[in-house]
């Protein structure tokens, strides 16, 4: 089971995410409590070792500004929530980046086709609200079949198992589930989080 941990903005949020095992952590570099500046991700970087993604969150910045902060940051990975085209895609991908493309449930059926992402993300209808919903309406999407995707929104150390093996994903991403308050990491939760979704992998 892949792992996101994203709104990280601590040394301390990024090394108990680490070493309790998640794949992926996500800087938010868009209007949001859990924001952080791209001279702040520069020095958070040196606490994500290889292995471990470092990815540039953003809302619903033109995608050419989202590619100028994430390189300003040091970061090869987008991730970018909002509107998108296909064209958005391809830019990425010009760009030397990869992409985390992120839709809502209830998203149409050319939303959730491949446009060449390198990863799909499926969230609630309110990004980072931590509303949970159904995640098992997931489950027999003929166009999720075998696909890398994400799920997230309302994920937490107590159902993360059961939602991501009812929807049939094949990672997870937490951001308010592991918060103390909002834009406030948790490191005991963090730790729970990841070690709860690692022992539910099925993949």
């Amino acid at each position: 089971m892949f792992v996101k941990v994203c709104g990280l903005s601590t040394s301390e949020s990024i090394r108990e995410a680490v070493d309790a095992g998640a794949d992926a952590v996500g800087f938010v570099l868009t209007a949001s409590p859990r924001v952080v500046s791209p001279g702040q991700v520069s020095t958070l970087l040196a606490d994500v070792p290889a292995g471990v993604t470092p990815i540039a969150v953003f809302r619903s910045e033109p995608v050419a500004d989202a590619v100028a902060i994430a390189r300003a940051a040091g970061l090869q990975w987008i991730q970018l929530h909002g509107e998108r085209t296909r064209t958005d895609v391809a830019t990425v991908h010009d760009a030397g980046m990869k992409l985390v493309r992120a839709v809502t449930v209830g998203a149409g059926p050319d939303e959730l086709e491949d446009w060449g992402e390198d990863l799909l993300l499926i969230d609630a209808a309110v990004p980072g609200s931590g509303e949970s919903w159904d995640y098992a309406s997931m489950a027999d999407l003929p166009v999720l079949k075998g696909r890398q995707w994400l799920l997230a929104g309302g994920l937490d150390a107590a159902n993360v198992r059961d939602a991501s093996v009812a929807a049939h994903a094949w990672g997870v991403d937490v951001s308010s589930g592991v918060e103390a308050s909002r834009g406030v990491k948790d490191l005991a939760k963090i730790r729970a989080f990841v070690g709860a979704a690692k022992a539910g992998a099925k993949v």
